[in-house]
């Protein structure tokens, strides 16, 4: 078969090779003419995936290394008899140690001791699990909302999106949803917003419009907030500047991008791909697996706080506020095109490693740290 693939799966993707011919395109090359003869598609969240592309192509089969599938028609998918995979949980991990790295600076910036700090985590699937996991690891107090899962499991530790409002911190793991029961596009608008906790952080790494732009920008120009972290944006690519301006850390929907949470993508598509097409070739992980950045990292003896010995860990495997600078200098420049600049961005994302690539020395003294390090996955001597 042929297998057209994005090409920011390339380096994950040597797998596919085994199947078939590979071609790999870059995202605005994904276009009909170009996927007209292949047999499959594997794509990201930037290429919608509808009639309008697949129509008179001989595509049998769609995979998507996103969790969300809010780019995705799957209905016409169905009616064409197209099979399709995404890929949930793939990039959990790596979503939840970016939340970490943008705790461990709004804790330095804001002098915030994160023991006792109220989080409060809206959606807790994949992501938001991990999420609460770290946070009850840290000492961080914990309301959690999710009302589809709590309609299924009835579990008591559920409270009501307005019982989060008076949260420290508030983190949002929802799919893009604009009917149904749970809609969250514009979740978070003015009123909910503004009915936060005055001096609150909202952090956004779901989707850019399950927050009000307008609103969030308002809230922040007037000190109601006191900051936010965001990664997903409205109209992305062409995100809004003064949003942008107005953040305390502001990344280019990278926060899911980790080397570990691609492979992990591409393998649930591979797989599932092999089931469609009656296949049974085992996977092969890259060979030759990039290092991080500090393969093994002792702690010094001289740090005096949870955040301290946090931080410098964290801070030497991903360093989310160099991220933040560089969109910020990128698109702060006079002139260009916003949606071109912040696209860029993505396609060129530097390799990140996950946490337990890390080997992590601790002294004896920081035994009581254990459990934290332990909980955000660090490879511990």
């Amino acid at each position: 078969m042929l297998i057209v693939i994005d090409s920011k799966h390339a380096p994950v993707s040597s797998a596919f090779r085994q199947l078939g011919s590979v071609r790999f395109l870059q995202t605005q090359e994904i276009s009909r003419s170009m996927i007209r003869d292949a047999d499959a598609l594997v794509v990201r969240s930037e290429t919608r995936v509808d009639e309008a592309l697949l129509d008179g192509t001989r595509i049998r089969f769609v995979g998507t290394g996103t969790i969300g599938t809010d780019h995705v028609d799957l209905a016409y998918l169905k009616r064409r008899g197209i099979g399709f995979a995404s890929a949930p949980g793939s990039n959990a991990n790596s979503v939840a140690e970016y939340i970490v790295a943008a705790l461990l600076v709004l804790a330095d910036r804001f002098n915030i001791r994160l023991r006792g700090t109220t989080i409060g985590i809206v959606g807790i699937g994949n992501i938001g699990s991990r999420v609460e996991r770290i946070a009850r690891a840290l000492g961080m107090r914990v309301l959690a909302n999710d009302p589809p899962l709590q309609r299924v499991t009835g579990d008591p530790r559920f409270v009501p999106l307005d019982d989060l409002m008076q949260a420290d911190i508030v983190t949002l793991h929802v799919p893009l949803t604009r009917d149904g029961d749970d809609v969250t596009y514009h979740l978070f608008e003015g009123r909910r917003i503004g009915s936060m906790k005055r001096g609150s952080i909202l952090l956004n790494t779901s989707r850019g419009s399950v927050v009000e732009t307008g609103a969030l920008a308002q809230a922040l120009r007037s000190g109601h907030l006191a900051g936010a972290v965001i990664d997903v944006w409205e109209n992305e690519p062409a995100i809004d500047r003064e949003l942008l301006s107005l953040t305390t850390l502001a990344t280019p929907h990278i926060a899911g991008y980790s080397f570990d949470g691609k492979v992990n993508a591409a393998r649930l598509m591979y797989d599932a791909l092999c089931s469609y097409s009656g296949l049974s070739v085992p996977w092969r992980d890259p060979e030759d697996l990039p290092l991080p950045p500090a393969p093994t990292l002792r702690l010094p003896e001289n740090l005096r706080s949870l955040e301290g010995i946090l931080g410098f860990a964290v801070r030497r495997c991903y360093d989310i506020e160099q991220d933040d600078a560089h969109l910020k200098a990128t698109l702060g420049r006079t002139g260009g095109d916003a949606a071109e600049l912040f696209r860029n961005l993505r396609a060129q994302y530097p390799v990140r490693r996950e946490f337990s690539a890390t080997h992590l020395e601790i002294p004896a003294i920081y035994d009581a740290v254990r459990p934290a390090l332990d909980a955000l996955g660090f490879s511990l001597r």
